[in-house]
């Protein structure tokens, strides 16, 4: 059912849906634009109505009777729900600027602005070619700053009369850049304040990382730092100004923020269909989940008016191959839209993602993403090894830790168990694994399974060629079941027997 279900956002995201005229529907701004939004068994989505292709597409949106329906090639799919136009929309402010112009719903329950509608990389030649930022600012579909007071405003009444439950505010890049990030803290401030409700900021990683801490400070609950594509060719191509400040800088803003809203709080678009090939984005999303960060891949979304308004989107084809690769990914790591605090991975309409996610492992395995983790993971080795099993007088901690990947086994948010992987410093392509620790309480849960598998599947993208660990004779049999052999005569460490056991790689 989730496969189907899947296979049919994915082809109306990629072909569009022929729609009657009345459905509400956005045609221009930041991110992807050119939209109408329906619901699929419960699952919202944001599919193309507008864009040339969408006269070619197969399906179509029949209202019969009250009932909705998608239809494809004349034949039923899916019964569907359609958002009715918000009420808040029929308000202006103090100011007479109709409440629309200032906020837009997306999705079923997200209230989203764009702070600053004009952005400085269009003046100096270096726009996103596939963003609109500006379009709907030129048609007068909305004005070119949004004052904190407004916003305050607009939100207030959304949530009181359409139930709003979040909030997302993405801009253009200030003059000169970086400049945006004072009017983002005011703006999230007004509206937490007014609301009291989850707010998403999204914006360009700043020089200066200390801004990650002043919007957290303001009410900000998650960002966004969009790398757009795997591919820094493609991204020099369609992106510029975000190539420009290169994915060092990314990086170390995605573990600031990390460290500062959580894991599964932080995201990057990462758009589909800019002609990368399908490893390099599979690649950098298990990356971004590696550090916490939820990679919210989307189709391309051709926006009319934009530098690539005659583009396609990807075949839907690629796309189910793409969301069921990440989706796994996603399991693993333990990140899922429906953790995210606000913003659009909560929403969830722009990709089919969450269609192909899974949360029914009691067990999650990832890589410790922020110092209380690793702190967490450190307390139960020292439980493991120096409380229950005396091999250590003290703590186990050494050296190697500093340079350790640490995995660690999560249960309904509990960090349960840990591993550590580490290369052998003579020789980069053989890694080393120890320090397998779960709490006795959770042993029989499969959470030691699930850190060696994860461990094996970690090291082989790291480009390990060899992986052993020296293992209590206890525990041989174990890790036999798991494809590792002894490579190795019994020896004597620390007062019991161990083994040299190898993993197969294969």
């Amino acid at each position: 059912m989730i496969k189907e279900l899947g296979r049919i956002i994915a082809e109306v995201q990629s072909l569009g849906v022929a729609i009657p005229s009345g459905i509400p529907t956005r045609m221009g701004g930041a991110g992807p634009a050119e939209a109408g939004f329906i619901v699929i068994e419960g699952i919202t989505v944001s599919v193309p109505v507008a864009s040339p292709f969408v006269g070619s597409s197969p399906y179509s949106l029949v209202i019969e009777g009250g009932a909705s329906a998608l239809f494809k090639e004349g034949s039923f799919r899916a019964s569907v729900e359609l958002i009715r136009r918000p009420l808040f929309y029929d308000f202006s402010t103090v100011g007479g600027v109709p409440y629309r112009k200032i906020a837009l719903l997306h999705g079923r329950d997200c209230l989203a602005t764009t702070l600053l509608q004009r952005c400085s990389q269009w003046r100096y030649n270096r726009r996103c070619r596939f963003c609109g930022i500006e379009i709907s600012l030129n048609s007068g579909d909305t004005v070119e700053v949004k004052s904190p007071s407004e916003l305050a405003e607009v939100s207030s009444s959304a949530k009181l009369l359409d139930g709003i439950r979040h909030v997302v505010i993405t801009t253009g890049s200030g003059d000169p850049p970086g400049s945006e990030m004072k009017a983002l803290s005011e703006a999230a401030y007004a509206i937490k304040t007014a609301t009291g409700l989850p707010v998403h900021a999204q914006f360009l990683p700043p020089e200066d990382l200390g801004w990650l801490e002043v919007l957290k400070q303001k009410g900000v609950s998650t960002v966004g730092m969009h790398l757009e594509s795997p591919d820094p060719d493609i991204l020099s191509r369609v992106g510029p100004a975000k190539a420009a400040i290169g994915k060092s800088r990314y990086e170390r803003a995605w573990r600031k923020a990390v460290d500062i809203y959580g894991a599964n709080q932080v995201s990057s678009f990462l758009i589909a269909g800019l002609g990368e090939d399908i490893r390099s984005m599979v690649s950098e999303c298990q990356a971004m989940a590696d550090l916490g960060v939820y990679p919210f891949v989307v189709p391309l979304r051709p926006i009319p008016g934009s530098s690539m308004e005659k583009a396609l989107p990807p075949d839907p084809g690629y796309m189910l191959d793409i969301y069921e690769d990440v989706s796994r990914i996603l399991n693993r790591a333990g990140l899922s839209a429906g953790r995210s605090h606000a913003g659009c991975v909560r929403c969830g309409a722009c990709s089919g993602l969450r269609a192909f996610e899974s949360n029914e492992a009691s067990v999650l395995c990832h890589a410790a993403m922020t110092e209380r983790e690793l702190q967490e993971a450190f307390a139960i080795r020292r439980m493991v090894f120096v409380d229950e099993q005396g091999l250590f007088e003290k703590t186990d901690q050494d050296e190697e830790d500093g340079r350790s990947l640490h995995l660690v086994a999560e249960e309904q948010g509990v960090i349960v168990g840990t591993v550590r992987v580490f290369p052998a410093k003579d020789d980069p392509s053989h890694w080393i694994g120890g320090r397998l620790a779960v709490i006795c309480s959770k042993r029989a849960n499969g959470a030691g399974e699930i850190l060696v598998t994860e461990a094996v599947r970690t090291v082989k993208d790291l480009g390990c060629r060899r992986f052993t660990a020296m293992i209590q004779e206890i525990n041989v049999a174990f890790f036999e079941r798991l494809g590792w052999r002894a490579v190795q005569e019994t020896e004597i460490y620390r007062g019991k027997p161990h083994r040299l056991m190898e993993a197969d790689l294969g």
